[in-house]
């Protein structure tokens, strides 16, 4: 005999599911709206500064990374490869890699993976960091 508890537990667990994807989808869309809406490239905008910048001087992995967003969603392909070449490239296939791995049955993390990762991460902060490396975030005052 089934118990009826445990079938509303799971209806209410599998609602609460739905409800918190619907929940996360509406907030992501919402961000997405917003930096498309808001320019991040004028330094008056609402978003918040880098705290990595602000502590080092230095440019961070990420930096750049909502200009780029913006610049994506506006088309401006080539302000988005100076504001994050790193970001633009490299997320993309990193999703990619790990959902052939995945479906290829292989573990979609790996050590090696991971150290790659990290080693290119650290060689992107300081290649972007030396002086007059043209691929730089831009910001005007607007």
């Amino acid at each position: 005999m089934t118990d009826p508890a445990c079938g509303r537990r799971a209806g209410l667990t599998r609602r609460t599911k739905t409800y918190t994807a619907l929940a996360t989808g509406v907030a992501a869309a919402g961000v997405v709206a917003y930096v498309g809406i808001a320019d991040p490239h004028n330094r008056h905008s609402l978003f918040p500064a880098c705290p990595f910048k602000l502590l080092t001087g230095w440019n961070c992995p990420a930096c750049g990374g909502l200009r780029m967003a913006h610049d994506v969603l506006h088309a401006n392909l080539s302000a988005a490869v100076v504001d994050n070449v790193f970001l633009l490239a490299g997320v993309p296939a990193l999703f990619a890699w790990f959902f052939w791995r995945r479906a290829a049955g292989k573990p979609p993390v790996t050590r090696a993976a991971v150290v790659v990762v990290i080693a290119s991460t650290i060689a992107w902060t300081v290649i972007r960091n030396l002086p007059g490396f043209p691929l730089v975030p831009t910001l005007y005052d607007g």
